[in-house]
């Protein structure tokens, strides 16, 4: 796989849940953080995502916002 995108972040898939039209994957990556992604079912069965599988999460935004209290 070849992607322009800078923020891969690879991990394990914990948990694939399917809706009318949109899945949560969720994956767990290093330090054990989790990740969720929120696609089409269609993307779900084409990419073969499956709890326990591989996957990358892959972070693409235009900017980035911090807050405090």
């Amino acid at each position: 796989m070849k992607i322009s995108a800078r923020n891969r972040l690879k991990g394990k898939i914990v948990e694939v849940t399917k809706g009318a039209t949109t899945a949560h994957v969720r994956i767990e990556i290093a330090g054990g953080a989790i990740v969720t992604a929120s696609i089409t079912n269609e993307s779900v069965d084409e990419l073969g995502l499956v709890a326990g599988g591989e996957a990358y999460a892959v972070v693409k935004a235009s900017d980035v916002m911090v807050a405090v209290d």
